[in-house]
């Protein structure tokens, strides 16, 4: 045990008294078990001796050479080693199945199977357990074999295409959003099989893909194309036909104003002094305004830019418009609406102090989620749960150890 652990609190979540056993690296698995450990589920994150989640190097600030990312998606996870490779490894993971609830992995289709740890062995081991899969194509067809990052399953479930500006070429957003949806429906499926469960007794696999967790955000994309033939393009900042509803500019910053409801519209030409302009042939209901997009969005920036952003805001806020501001981390962390919330919290780490990072979401009245400690070092928990769980005792771990098995 390397990293002590600052401080443990008492889960509270809705999923107290459920066991997850995390497998996989980088992001979808784990964030899915972040997911379910946010919720009050103890985790057990199992990593390979001497080969830690890549991801507990990831990051664009690395104060020290320390990962600012881990912590948060490594938290509230009891950490420890174990070679699935080696059959030993593979025996003691099926003693952890038998006591568990959940096993998440993300490993590319066939490797569980190839490692002798298919739902097959498992279900056999524990009935009841719930097997999340998530993977860039999923476990079945064609492709399921293929290696599938989130980039290459955004690109393949149609996200890529509609994002970014329509004369270049497709961009991205500035997180993992194909891994982090993928993961998002795996917990969703999690918590619908323990319903299913509940009701027969008995487990199945979850089969979460990232490219269907995309194709699951495209609205009517496919009908558009199946029915219509029509192909939505890059559009940049705005969606054809909804306005206005974009980013506006003022005179010290930028603003995002959403105003393409008729009556939300006579709003804000309200607040910007110009309440004939509801009535405006060009602009007077949904169709129309739709037609004259640019130059609705033209004449709201020439009104805006003569503004400073609080300015705009108020005025929108004064006429019930929906408006505000763009923001970044340093915004988030100064503002008072987050503050109120909690939706940012300060986690003690051994090695930064207090780290702040995004809460636990959603909230719930009587059984709410919490961060009870940060991330760990590989194998914190090592003796506590192979000791403490499964009954071993710490010569026999010192010998697993020398082998290479934890």
């Amino acid at each position: 045990m390397t990293d002590q652990i600052v401080s443990v609190t008492e889960a509270t979540g809705p999923l107290k008294g459920l066991r997850v056993i995390e497998l996989g690296v980088l992001l979808a698995g784990p964030f899915c078990g972040q997911l379910l450990g946010d919720l009050g589920a103890e985790v057990i994150k199992v990593e390979p001796p001497g080969q830690p989640d890549p991801l507990r190097d990831w990051g664009q600030a690395k104060p020290d050479g320390r990962s600012l990312w881990f912590p948060v998606v490594g938290r509230n996870k009891k950490t420890v080693t174990l070679n699935l490779r080696e059959a030993k490894g593979q025996a003691m993971l099926k003693e952890l199945v038998a006591k568990s609830d959940i096993l998440v992995e993300n490993f590319r289709p066939g490797t569980m199977e190839k490692w002798g740890l298919g739902y097959d062995v498992l279900s056999a081991i524990n009935p009841a357990l719930i097997m999340v899969r998530v993977s860039g194509y999923g476990q079945t067809g064609p492709h399921s074999k293929k290696a599938g990052y989130a980039s290459v399953g955004e690109a393949f479930g149609g996200l890529r295409y509609v994002m970014g500006e329509p004369d270049r070429m497709p961009s991205r957003a500035g997180i993992s959003l194909g891994d982090s949806l993928a993961a998002t429906f795996g917990a969703l499926g999690a918590l619908a099989a323990l319903h299913h469960r509940h009701v027969t007794g008995r487990g199945q696999i979850v089969d979460s893909a990232i490219y269907e967790a995309c194709l699951a955000m495209m609205e009517s994309l496919v009908p558009e194309a199946g029915v219509a033939g029509y192909v939505r393009e890059r559009t940049g900042s705005y969606l054809p036909g909804v306005a206005p509803s974009n980013i506006y500019p003022t005179s010290d910053a930028m603003v995002i104003i959403g105003a393409n409801q008729d009556t939300v519209w006579r709003r804000l030409a309200a607040a910007m002094g110009e309440p004939e302009l509801a009535d405006d042939p060009r602009y007077k209901d949904h169709y129309a305004r739709g037609e004259h997009q640019q130059e609705l969005d033209q004449h709201i920036s020439r009104w805006s830019v003569k503004l400073t952003s609080q300015e705009v805001m108020d005025a929108c806020e004064e006429h019930g418009v929906p408006c505000g501001p763009i923001y970044r981390g340093p915004e988030m962390l100064a503002d008072a609406h987050y503050a109120a919330r909690e939706a940012i919290t300060k986690v003690a780490h051994p090695y930064f102090g207090d780290i702040p990072m995004q809460n636990v979401f959603p909230k719930f009245s009587d059984t709410p989620g919490n961060v009870r400690w940060s991330a760990p070092d590989p194998g914190a928990f090592n003796e506590a749960i192979y000791c403490g769980l499964l009954g071993r005792d710490e010569r026999e771990l010192e010998r697993l150890e020398a082998e290479g098995i934890i």
